[in-house]
C-alpha cells in the first residue's frame, strides 16, 4: 500500500505533506497572513456550525452529484487555482489536472502556474483559468486570447488581492519571490531529500529554476529573479470598469472570486457575470475578513437565486463542504486539500484527497437524512 493510502483524512495527508515539503514551501501553502486570525476563524466557523439531522429517512440511492453550469458532475467540487502546485511535485499542475479529470470535476489553472495552459490542457481535464489583472492591460488581453485558444470557456477573476498580503513567515523562511538562495534555505531543502531529488533536481535538470509560464515571453523570469517589468505586477487599480471590459472581451463564462459583501454580490449580478466565489482566500489575504460561511446566507439573499454562488476557504472535511452547500453554495472550491494529497502521493495522492472528501460528504448526507446535495439546503 502506498503511504498516502494509509491516510484516513485530510489532516493526515497534511502531516505527510509537511514531512515531504521544505518548511518554506509547506508554510506558504498551509499558513495565513499577519496574525492568522482569519485562518483560525475559518476553522472555528466550521467547528461551531451545526446541521440538524432528520431521522427515519430512506437515504439509499443517494448521490453527491450536482448540475453546475448546465453539466452533470459527480461531485460538488472544483480544484481551486493555486500558484505553488508546480513546486509541490514535479509537473504538479498537470498531475492535479489529471486528478480532476479522473474525478470528473474542473481544475483551476493559476495565472502564476509554472506550467503553461497549453501543457496542462493535454491532461484532458475541464479547465477554468484564474486571472490576475496586470497593470499593463494589453498584456492581460493577450493572455486571454492565449487561454481562449486552448478551448477554455470559464474565466475566474480574482478580485481580493489588490496588493501582496503580509506573510511574515515567508520572509523568515526565505520563501519569497524572488527566491533568494540562503544557508537557511539550503538546510531546509537538505532536510527534505525526497523533495530535493524528486522535484528540485528534476526542475533544474529540465531547464533550471522555473518561472511563471503565463507571463509574456519578454518579461518571463525565473522565480529567483526580480520582476522585470512593472506592467505584470499585481494591480491595485482594478475596478468594476475592468469587469465590464472583460465582459466585452471574454465570450465565455466569468466568475468573480473573493467576494464577501452582499453589496458586491449584487453589483456582480448587475455586471452580467455568471457566478461568484464567496471566499476569504483561505485566510491568506485580509486577516480581519469574515469567513465565507458567516456571510453566505446574506449573499444568497442579495442575489436571490439569480446567479450561481460558489464558495471556498478552509475545507478540511466533507462535513465542512456540506455546511457551505447547506448555506447555499452550488459547489465548493478546494485549495489546500488537493495540494496536501499531491505532496503526499502525487496524482494518486490528490485523487485520494478527493475520495476522502467525497466519502465524508456522502456519510454526512446519509446521517442528515439527505439523498442529494440539493436536499442539504432544506
Amino acid at each position: 500500500m502506498a503511504a498516502h493510502q494509509a491516510c484516513l483524512n485530510i489532516d493526515e495527508l497534511r502531516q505527510r505533506a509537511r514531512r515531504f515539503l521544505p518548511r518554506g514551501l509547506f508554510e506558504y501553502i498551509d499558513r495565513g497572513t499577519e496574525d492568522e486570525s482569519s485562518l483560525r476563524r475559518l476553522r472555528d466557523g466550521f467547528d461551531h456550525a451545526e446541521l440538524t439531522p432528520r431521522v427515519l429517512v430512506d437515504c439509499s440511492g443517494r448521490h453527491t452529484g450536482v448540475t453546475l453550469f448546465g453539466r452533470e458532475r459527480p461531485l460538488p467540487f472544483v480544484i481551486a487555482p493555486t500558484a505553488a502546485a508546480g513546486l509541490v511535485r514535479y509537473d504538479g499542475e498537470v498531475l492535479l489536472a489529471r486528478a480532476a479529470r479522473a474525478a470528473g470535476i474542473p481544475f483551476g489553472v493559476s495565472t502564476q502556474s509554472i506550467t503553461s495552459i497549453e501543457a496542462i490542457a493535454e491532461a484532458g481535464a475541464e479547465l477554468w483559468f484564474q486571472l490576475y489583472v496586470w497593470r499593463d492591460r494589453s498584456l492581460t488581453h493577450a493572455l486571454l486570447d492565449r487561454v481562449a485558444a486552448c478551448g477554455v470557456d470559464t474565466l475566474i477573476l480574482t478580485v481580493d488581492t489588490a496588493v501582496s498580503p503580509k506573510r511574515e513567515y515567508n520572509r523568515h523562511n526565505g520563501f519569497t519571490v524572488p527566491v533568494v538562495p540562503s544557508l537557511r534555505g539550503a538546510l531546509d531543502v537538505a532536510r527534505h531529500p525526497a523533495w530535493a531529488g524528486g522535484v528540485l533536481l528534476r526542475l533544474l535538470a529540465a531547464g533550471g529554476w522555473p518561472g511563471y509560464a503565463h507571463y509574456p515571453p519578454q518579461f518571463r523570469t525565473r522565480i529567483t529573479d526580480a520582476a522585470a517589468h512593472d506592467g505584470i505586477r499585481l494591480c491595485d487599480r482594478v475596478s468594476w470598469d475592468d469587469v465590464a471590459d472583460l465582459r466585452r472581451r471574454w465570450a465565455g463564462r466569468i466568475i468573480l472570486k473573493g467576494l464577501l459583501a452582499p453589496e458586491d454580490a449584487q453589483r456582480a449580478l448587475e455586471a452580467g457575470v455568471e457566478a461568484i466565489v464567496v471566499s476569504n482566500h483561505g485566510g491568506r489575504n485580509l486577516d480581519c475578513a469574515p469567513s465565507p460561511l458567516a456571510v453566505l446566507p446574506r449573499i444568497m439573499d442579495a442575489v436571490g437565486g439569480r446567479m450561481t454562488v460558489l464558495a471556498d476557504s478552509g475545507v478540511r472535511r466533507g462535513s465542512d463542504a456540506a455546511k457551505l452547500l447547506a448555506a447555499g453554495a452550488a459547489a465548493v472550491l478546494l485549495g489546500r486539500a488537493p495540494l496536501f494529497g499531491l505532496a503526499a502521493g502525487g496524482q494518486a495522492g490528490a485523487e485520494h484527497a478527493l475520495a476522502i472528501l467525497q466519502d465524508e460528504l456522502d456519510r454526512t448526507m446519509a446521517l442528515l437524512g439527505c439523498r442529494t446535495v440539493a436536499e442539504l439546503r432544506g
